[in-house]
């Protein structure tokens, strides 16, 4: 029998390990060398005073028969029952040791028993999946709801023309006179179905357009000829697309607004559909179109 160096608790000569507090035992496989007595011709001189030693729990009586037991799970040496650590391995082998081990192995192939964290997996992915869906189908009007309130924020500001065509015009009445800032010019169209076509230098945003019908703004001079009373707008974008947008006219003398929020505007058509005043000898006169824009 020896006695564990560092806890005091009996161990057998076979063990590697103190089975109490697992200290390698390897060391007192050889008892350590006595050192001889000096001789007694020796002259008595001065002794350094020695180490003191730490008092140790006297052994108990142990069997010395080798009991079976469980395996160590690391080496598979057999085991007393009550050990704490392996008698060859220094393995530990307290039911703690068991249960943490059994817990690591639980964690690993948690998940093929864990229902409940796929289940929050498959919540989470769902949620987000319908977040993006609700994203791709409210965007559209959201930014819709965004250039509203942009629109009515901003001041209006006039943007003219780089150019003007038509398809038909009277003499002397001309596309361009539409656009000129002159309340005593206008267009003359000759029929329903007749168009005005103006480009612009650069897209922008139209607001509104203003559009003055007749052929002036005193009485006599506004119902001397036919006046538009509706009108189609198509607005071409730059990305080529286009939009018709009705605009319909009282007619009386004095400017008319129509809001129109169309985005990336190049060009405008303006197309006659119906008329007011039209009679044998008179022409349709479209006295001023004014557009603006968002800063």
């Amino acid at each position: 029998m020896r006695l564990c160096t560092q806890c005091g608790a009996p161990t057998r000569d076979a063990d590697d390990f103190c089975g109490n507090c697992g200290t390698y035992l390897g060391w007192a496989s050889a008892p350590p060398p006595v050192p001889d007595e000096p001789a007694a011709e020796e002259r008595p001189g001065p002794v350094p005073p020695g180490r003191p030693q730490a008092r140790r729990p006297l052994p108990s009586a142990v069997d010395e028969e080798v009991v079976v037991g469980p395996p160590c799970p690391a080496c598979g040496i057999a085991n007393p029952p009550g050990r704490r650590f392996c008698r060859r391995c220094a393995t530990p082998l307290g039911p703690g040791a068991r249960e943490e081990r059994g817990q690591a192995r639980r964690r690993r192939w948690r998940w093929r028993g864990d229902t409940s964290r796929w289940l929050r997996r498959l919540v989470v992915l769902a949620a987000g999946a319908v977040l993006l869906v609700a994203a791709i189908l409210f965007y559209p009007a959201a930014l819709a709801l965004v250039e509203d309130v942009r629109d009515k924020t901003a001041t209006p500001v006039a943007v003219g023309p780089s150019s003007s065509t038509a398809t038909a015009e009277v003499s002397g009445h001309p596309a361009a006179a539409a656009v000129d800032g002159l309340s005593n010019r206008y267009w003359g169209a000759t029929a329903v179905g007749d168009s005005v076509e103006f480009g612009f230098a650069a897209p922008f945003r139209l607001l509104s357009v203003v559009v003055h019908t007749g052929a002036g703004v005193e009485e006599r001079a506004f119902t001397g000829q036919a006046r538009v009373a509706a009108l189609d707008m198509v607005v071409t974008t730059a990305d080529g697309g286009s939009r018709t947008v009705p605009l319909p006219l009282a007619d009386r003398v004095g400017p008319q607004r129509v809001d129109t929020a169309v985005s990336d505007v190049v060009r405008v058509r303006l197309v006659v559909r119906a008329v007011a005043g039209q009679a044998p000898g008179r022409h349709i006169a479209l006295g001023e179109v004014e557009f603006f824009r968002r800063p």
